[in-house]
């Protein structure tokens, strides 16, 4: 698939495209939303007199409480137009219900289209997708159907099961993979086990999702370093969500997810609601294009990254996202330290004898937040705890709690049956 035509183009023929799909979308939502009329009347937005980019930074912004409160009213379609329904993850609380039409689903299929072929991908791959294509998920029917469209062999052999993946491996000799990154640091600890000669095998590339790839400068991190320095294959790390409906992929420069301007647009917001420089991290805020069933405007995601503007050497002119800094909710202010989870992700992959791990927050007897992290290792001694919390002191100033646990244990909870992403981070506070 050649590039689509609108992210070669410059800034202003971007600008004037999405203004077009925005009068659009503001008139749709103004005849079917029950959500964003409610929002319309309460403060009194002439719907009409919005025609620009800087005329969109006048309206409210909708967030997870919003969709979560007012769920059915983000519906702008009788329920006999609705071909499926899906549901979020419910990372940061109860999963969400969405709606598609099926307009919607060519929607999702074009976007992954798109996204897939910014890793490279042609007709002449074979996929294998190690990601549910049930459990209300919306993902892993995308990844099908924009595999679909360009025409690539897919094998749907879903999560986990390291056996039946490489038996897939030996049968049908795909050369790519759809996977968590770090389901891969499994299959390699399984194959080395196991005597497989995995470095061998018809596998090429892996398209990543759900864990980043990527330090904030683009160098591999510690998980893409973890898998690389034991199986060479290009890796593309990749950012989406439920709700945009949309994929940010790398291209083989990995310099950030490539932004596709015609699905949806991009704001990068502070807290007080104002667009960030380019030097600096913002939460990342989109309003969905060409959506039927639950369009979104001005939506606020709660995941805070960079943005980037000069034109990738692939020939893309497009926004790139840089790699995702922490979730919004999931900030943690430890001893006068703000920390991100993804941060200390990337210390614990670089330690050797960590086999697993969840990091745990809560509110301490005192009213702050606290830490504790469950590690699973065969190493459980007290000489080990203080190499891990001197680590921890050396590269984040602050030392957690650490809890030692069986490998596992901790496997079984990090993969409960009925759950579609790992589980690292439990926040009870």
């Amino acid at each position: 698939m050649s590039i689509p035509k609108i992210e070669t183009q410059s800034f202003d023929e971007v600008k004037k495209l999405q203004e077009l799909k925005l009068v659009e979308l503001l008139s749709y939502v103004s005849a079917n939303s029950k959500y964003y009329q409610s929002v319309f009347n309460e403060h009194g937005i002439d719907v009409t007199q919005i025609k620009t980019l800087e005329d969109l930074t006048t309206l409210p912004t909708t967030n997870k409480d919003d969709l979560q409160n007012n769920n059915e009213d983000f519906i702008c379609v009788d329920r006999s137009e609705i071909i499926d329904f899906i549901t979020t993850s419910g990372t940061l609380g109860d999963p969400v219900i969405f709606a598609m039409t099926n307009n919607d689903l060519d929607r999702l299929a074009y976007n992954e289209e798109v996204s897939f072929a910014c890793a490279n991908t042609t007709k002449d791959d074979v996929y294998q997708l190690m990601v549910t294509l049930d459990r209300r998920f919306m993902a892993g029917m995308a990844y099908f159907s924009g595999l679909r469209n360009l025409g690539a062999g897919i094998i749907r052999v879903g999560p986990g099961n390291p056996e039946l993946q490489f038996d897939t491996i030996e049968r049908i000799k795909p050369n790519a993979l759809v996977t968590v990154p770090s389901f891969l640091v499994k299959l390699i600890e399984y194959a080395e086990n196991k005597g497989i000669d995995y470095k061998n095998s018809s596998i090429k590339k892996a398209v990543c999702i759900g864990e980043s790839l990527r330090n904030s400068d683009f160098s591999p991190n510690t998980l893409a370093r973890k898998i690389q320095d034991k199986w060479s294959i290009d890796l593309y790390s990749t950012y989406a969500s439920t709700e945009m409906g949309t994929a940010f992929t790398e291209c083989e420069e990995s310099k950030g997810g490539h932004h596709h301007p015609e699905l949806v647009i991009v704001e990068f917001l502070d807290e007080e609601g104002n667009q960030v420089a380019e030097s600096d991290a913002g939460e990342v805020t989109i309003t969905t294009l060409g959506v039927e069933a639950m369009p979104l405007i001005r939506f606020r995601t709660g995941d805070i990254c960079h943005h980037y503007k000069e034109k990738c050497s692939c020939g893309r002119t497009s926004m790139r996202l840089g790699p995702i800094v922490g979730r919004k909710k999931q900030m943690i202010k430890y001893k006068g330290t703000t920390l991100y989870p993804p941060a200390i992700y990337d210390l614990l992959n670089e330690i050797e004898g960590v086999e697993n791990y969840i990091v745990e927050v809560f509110t301490n007897e005192i009213g702050t937040d606290d830490i504790l992290i469950r590690i699973g290792a065969k190493n459980e001694t007290n000489k080990f705890e203080k190499s891990i919390k001197d680590h921890f002191r050396a590269k984040l100033r602050v030392a957690p709690n650490i809890q030692f646990e069986a490998p596992s244990q901790m496997v079984k909870e990090q993969f409960p049956e009925m759950s579609r992403k790992p589980i690292t981070f439990i926040d009870k506070r």
